[in-house]
């Protein structure tokens, strides 16, 4: 296989530095944007070390603080900041693409549209992240599960340098091409619209918040209404949760329909019991969540297609006033949804 493909990642935590690691240790050039200049510093000379599904590793890679440190071309840019980061920092790299770069938006939500107007419709690729991973401290990264990846070109059919692509990308987890990449980002938009959003304003772990009644409810209405606005956007949304929870299915009308749901919930709360929403990982370090990626752009696209969304509107607001410190993260929030 060519492993002279140029890969820059941008974002060193959980997600991004565990691909950066395993993409360096496996041989191709790559090189890491981390924000910070003594991370960068740390990791260049000292490495990054990682854990879990991928092994365990230190390894050693080209780090900068910001890209304007960074010199030629890259073939893939790997955006793994949060998304309220995409624009700045995909601005901050046109110097350094070539007409044939393909930029990869590694973000939760869809942000396909934004990334395009910055690089080009023809450079972007959207990326369902199906892995998990962990940032114990800044440098020093678990991926805790396994899963894949699924990529595919904004508003295009795969090309080949997407198919060159996938390949590079199985060396971190099983890598699919899809050529719906809008409908598979959607379909993961919706389970996070569930359990990150729900998880913030309760401050609970997954398995401690599926076992209140009101909890499953919000869940089962936030599915209900992204599901019409699917249906009002005309898509057909693949299964969610891994392939695991087909949608319509879940919403079908039927004897004791409400009683499966609740017990498919409650499955799903046991399963994952120990997983913390990201979002309300990301409020405890000081910084925003993506809920306008998640539940507030189902809302936005229920209002421009005239589908009511009054769930997904009130978990927007009150993840907004928790941000601005106007609301305490607590379980009784389930009452006020």
């Amino acid at each position: 296989m060519d492993k002279t493909s140029r890969i820059c990642v941008i974002g060193p935590g959980a997600i991004g530095g565990v691909v950066a690691a395993v993409l360096t240790r496996e041989g191709y050039p790559c090189h890491l944007v981390a924000k910070y200049p003594e991370l960068a510093q740390k990791i260049s000379s000292k490495g990054i070390e990682v854990e879990g599904a991928c092994g365990n590793f230190t390894i050693k890679l080209p780090s900068v603080a910001r890209p304007k440190e960074l010199s030629g071309t890259f073939d893939y840019v790997l955006i793994a900041t949060k998304a309220y980061a995409l624009v700045d920092v995909a601005t901050e790299m046109l110097p350094f693409l070539h007409d044939n770069s393909r930029v990869v938006s590694m973000q939760n939500g869809i942000c396909g549209e934004m990334l395009a107007a910055v690089v080009g419709i023809h450079r972007t690729v959207g990326c369902v992240v199906g892995f998990g991973g962990t940032m114990h401290e800044p440098g020093k990264l678990e991926m805790t599960s396994g899963g894949e990846l699924i990529i595919g070109n904004w508003m295009r059919e795969p090309d080949k340098e997407l198919e060159q692509l996938a390949p590079i990308l199985n060396h971190v987890v099983e890598t699919r091409i899809t050529g719906e990449i809008f409908q598979e980002l959607y379909s993961k938009l919706i389970i996070n619209s569930c359990i990150t959003t729900l998880g913030v304003i309760c401050g609970q772990t997954l398995g401690e918040m599926l076992v209140k009644r009101k909890a499953r409810n919000l869940f089962i209405e936030v599915i209900r209404e992204a599901v019409a606005v699917a249906d009002a956007m005309d898509i057909k949304v693949p299964p969610g949760a891994a392939g695991k929870l087909d949608y319509y299915k879940f919403l079908a009308p039927g004897p004791l329909s409400g009683l499966k749901q609740h017990l498919t919930i409650r499955v799903i709360g046991m399963k994952y019991r120990k997983l913390k929403s990201s979002s309300l990982q990301s409020l405890k370090r000081g910084r925003k969540t993506e809920v306008y990626n998640y539940n507030g752009y189902i809302a936005a696209k229920g209002k421009e297609l005239g589908v009511n969304t009054p769930v997904n509107e009130q978990l927007t607001l009150m993840v907004g006033e928790i941000e601005q410190g106007k609301r305490q993260i607590t379980p009784d929030n389930f009452d006020y949804c």
